[in-house]
This record gives structure tokens, sequence and C-alpha cells, in this order.
């Protein structure tokens, strides 16, 4: 059984616990994290800050709240088994069901018996005459592990909203990133939702149906495509199971980004240029990912995120398509984006969000020239009218791909601190280790292709690196690995040549780091495609790690 201690309340008692390696973070990278180790029977243990397993998809419980990838491209590839055993309900599954399929995971393959749950990691300190990290948790404890691998997340850390006043409210106060556990009834109430960034745009629509109303605050808007959410079809599902290993293949080898399928087929990324078609073809090509749902836009046209012109082309096409689903032109025209590129941010799905726009008891209100004032006892200000209001959601977001990872006092060699050096930017070459923190290793960090791909798919891979290096070195007492600066130097060059003519840095995303006040503007993730950073991960791995500087 899993030992579950309360972070609340920590142990008088320290006691130092030694383990061959330690994971922080129970999603799921973290989980097959878990397992990969655990086949290698190395001594683990994982630490989740939770009462479970699930990471995102714990957390983040609100209503609506579901992945924008496929079902069955949004699960494990590791086992054929667990492909075939598991059905999905839905083409896009919701929280709940990868809520299940998580546990369902974690049962599967006995993993509780190496968790401890409600206890986060808060420090890591690198002994370098022991050559082990040195770890503190929430609870006091004292552990000594020789690798630290952080599977945090790059979509975990909660964005606390911060805004004056906020302490007055005395309505009630929710979050998308930290929903309650048991169910929220809006029915009766008036309710303001704060931000229309993907969590708002799945939630509103629920919420509009039992408020009595709802009102939302929007500073800039997002492009939203449908997601064409349904029962999953069974003959589709039959298909896919019974031909699974070509379709991860192609996943892994024909995918820019790692999910290839459109219209319930599996298909090849466009790799012509949105300009060098007739508009005729390029229309046809827009309305039939239209009419596939989900995120096919993304293996669209080649040049959609280097070429403004070629951009124009599709946020115009998706701009017109929301105009068509709101009836009042006035709000239609309020939350179509114009002040940035369509992919620069993240795209999201949604069903039927726009037309939420079209009842009664719906209001938009725009923040842009006139942000929020103040929260009151009763609401907030805005344009200096108050807005009453019986509950707040904010829908503010993450700090992303840092976040989790800089709550944590991480010190290296010579007592460098992480923060520090990730000073400006993060730097860490193939986003999988940093230069002077010896056998830490970072999943879905900073620095690789974060939420750019397929997460399960960049989950698998990395786990499956972090795994085979530390099957090459051992546990032998005073083995490390560190990468070279000049490889890291390497890397973030690399990085920046691959971005250069990228339309990402014209958006104030956290792909930016922009959505949080005074964090560094700087791109997080690498814009090369999964294909050619898995090359370069080979190559850091050829000549005996040739890139890192190993010590026996």
């Amino acid at each position: 059984m899993s030992t579950v201690l309360s972070e609340r309340q920590p142990s008088s008692a320290v006691v130092t616990q030694t383990y061959d390696v330690v994971v922080a973070g129970a999603g799921f990278a973290g989980l097959y994290m878990l397992h990969k180790l655990r086949q290698r029977g190395l001594s683990v243990r994982l630490y989740e800050a939770g009462t479970g397993v699930g990471g995102t998809w714990y957390w983040n419980r609100y209503p609506g709240a579901r992945v924008d990838v496929e079902s069955v491209e949004y699960s494990y590839s590791f086992s054929s088994e667990l492909e075939q055993e598991w059905s999905w309900s839905e083409r896009y599954a919701g929280q709940p069901e990868l809520l299940r399929y998580a546990n369902h995971v974690a049962d599967r393959f006995g993993l509780r018996e190496n968790m401890q749950f409600e206890t986060r990691i808060t420090s890591a300190t690198y002994d370098e005459s022991a050559r082990r990290w040195q770890i503190g948790t929430s609870r006091g404890e004292k552990i000594s592990a020789q690798y630290c691998v952080l599977a945090t997340g790059f979509l975990s850390a909660a964005n606390k909203p911060d805004f004056a006043g906020i302490d007055s409210y005395q309505g009630h106060q929710y979050q998308t990133s930290r929903w309650p556990h048991e169910d929220v009834d809006f029915t009766g109430q008036r309710v303001g939702i704060i931000g229309t960034g993907s969590s708002a745009v799945q939630s509103i629509p629920h919420v509009a149906q039992q408020a009595s109303h709802l009102f939302v605050f929007q500073r800039t808007p997002s492009f939203s495509i449908p997601l064409r959410n349904a029962p999953l079809d069974r003959e589709y599902e039959k298909r896919v199971k019974a031909d699974y290993k070509e379709w991860r293949r192609r996943q892994r080898e024909d995918s820019r980004a790692g999910f290839i399928a459109v219209n319930y087929q599996p298909a090849s990324p466009n790799n012509k240029s949105a300009l060098e078609v007739t508009p005729e073809e390029r229309l046809a090509d827009y309305e039939m990912r239209w009419a596939s749902g989900g995120l096919c836009f993304y293996s669209s046209y080649i040049d959609l995120l280097t070429s403004i012109e070629a951009n124009e082309t599709l946020a115009e096409f998706v701009r017109e398509k929301i105009r068509g689903r709101v009836k009042d032109q006035d709000v239609a025209e309020l939350l179509v984006p114009t002040t940035y590129p369509i992919l620069s941010k993240r795209l999201c799905a949604d069903t039927n969000y726009y037309e939420t726009y079209n009842r009664e008891n719906v209001s938009l209100v725009s923040i842009k020239d006139t942000p929020i004032e103040t929260l009151t006892p009763k609401g907030l200000w805005v344009g200096g009218k108050e807005y009453e209001l019986d509950s707040i959601i904010f829908a503010t977001g993450f700090d992303a791909v840092t976040g989790a990872i800089s709550k944590i006092d991480v010190r290296g060699l010579d007592g460098q601190e992480l923060n520090a050096h990730w000073q400006g930017a993060p730097r860490a070459y193939l986003g999988l280790m940093s230069a002077g923190f010896p056998n830490l290793f970072f999943l879905d960090g900073p620095c690789s292709n974060g939420a750019l791909v397929s997460p399960m798919l960049l989950s698998e891979y990395q786990v499956e690196w972090v795994d085979r290096c530390i099957g090459q070195l051992g546990t032998e007492a005073g083995t490390a690995i560190e990468a070279k600066p000049d490889a890291e130097d390497e890397w973030m060059e690399h990085m920046n040549t691959v971005s250069a003519g990228s339309l990402l840095h014209l958006a104030n995303s956290w792909y930016m780091g922009a959505n949080i006040p005074g964090k560094p503007r700087a791109l997080l993730a690498y814009l090369g495609g999964l294909i050619n950073y898995k090359q370069q991960c080979e190559q850091g791995e050829a000549g005996g790690y040739g890139k890192f500087v190993v010590t026996r």
C-alpha cells in the first residue's frame, strides 16, 4: 500500500532515507519513470504533493476539463496489453476518465508501494563529496538519493490570482487549476469568470447552464476551434487497436508534433507552404480540418508559424468562423483575436464556447482597456461599475514549464542555485539536464518540446532516455553525470537558431513566460519538432555520453 502523509502536518522526527532514485510528481511522466526504474530493480521513491496520481488531471477538475489530443493517441504506448485492455468512452477523454486511467496504470503495475502522497519536495542539494542529492520535503524528512528526477510537468504550478481587494471579497472564490474535489453548483448564482484561455473556454459553457447570470471578463481573446467530441466510435477503436504498432510508429516518425488523427484516420503532415497552393485548395484543407476537430491545424501547412502572410490565411479563416458562431456582431468582434498570430498561443478546442455568448444569461465584459480595478466585498469594479457576484472563478492559468521547478530550492556544484543558473532564461541541454547539476534530470521541463508536441509521446521518450542513462551508469557509489557547459551552450544556440523565424515571439503567451508579471521573457520550448529532438538526444548519448561529464 502507498504511504499517505499530510503535507499540512510535518513529521516531528527527522529521518534520513536512502534511495537510488527520487522522483518528484505522479503525473503521466512520473508514473512511467517509476515503472521503468522498478523494472531495473532500483530502490526508488516517488513524492507527490497531491493525495493521488494523475498530475494535471488530478488538479484540474473544473467543469468541462478535457484533453485536446485524441484519447487513442493521448495514452501510454509502452505496454501493448494496456493498449488493448483499456477502452476510452469518448474521442477526447474528460478529466474524470483520464484520472481513472492514471489510477488504473498505478494499480495495474503495482506502483503505489513506491509512492508517498501529500508530500512536496522543497529542497535538493548536491553533496559533492558523496555525489548524492540531499533532499528535503514538506514533512521535514531528509532523503539521500544518487539520482533525482523532477517530473513536475509544464502546466502544474498555478498562477495565483493577484487582484487588489481580493481578501475583502465575501463570496465564493474558485481557481480552475486548483478546483475543489467536491461538486460545485452555481444554480441561481451571479458568477464572474476572469480569463478566456483554455480552462475558461472549456468551463464557460458548463457554468452558463447553471448560473442565473455569467459575466465573462476578457482581456485577450483566444483562437478556438471545435473539438468535435463524441462517444468513441467502436469501429474506429477496433481499427486503431488492430494496428496500434503502426499507428504509434507514424506518431513518432511521420508527424511533426506526435499526433496524426484527422477525420478518424492517420494523416501525414502537410509539408507545403500555405502560399504555394491555390486559395481554393487552401480553403478545402482548412474546411476539412475544421470539420475534423481537435488540434489537426498544427499539421497543416508547414509555414504557418514562420510566415505572417501564411499565418494570416488561417487566422482570417478562423475569425470568419467565429463571427458565424456568434449572433451579436459587436460581441463577436470582441471575441475575434487580432493582436497575435494564430497558433502562437496554444490553440483552444471547444464545445459550444462561442455559442454560449448567444445565451441571454451571459455577458462579455472587455477588460483590455479598462482593467479590473479592485475586488469588493460584493464583487468587483470594472470601468467605474461594480459587478455584484456570488462566485468568482479565476481562470488565470499557470506559471508554465519552470514554475514548479523554481519553487524547489535546488543547489548543485559549489552551492550554485538552479534559479540563479536560469536567471534571464532557463538553460538545459536537451531539456534534460543543466550544467553544474549532476544526476538531476527534468521531464517535460524547459528547453524541450513541451506542449508543442504530444505530451504522452514526449514523456515516454524522455523517460526512456533517462532510464537508459541511469542503466548505463549504474548505482555504484560516486557515479555521476552532468551536461558539459559547452554542450549546454550549443543547445541553447541551436534552440535560438531553430526559433529565430518563429511567430511565437509575437505573442504574450506562456510559451514565452509572458503571462507571469516579472518573469523573464524567453521561449521555453524547443521548436525543432519531435523527430529532430529525438535525433539530437541520440547524439547526446553517442560516444558514451560524449556531451556529458561522466564520473565513476
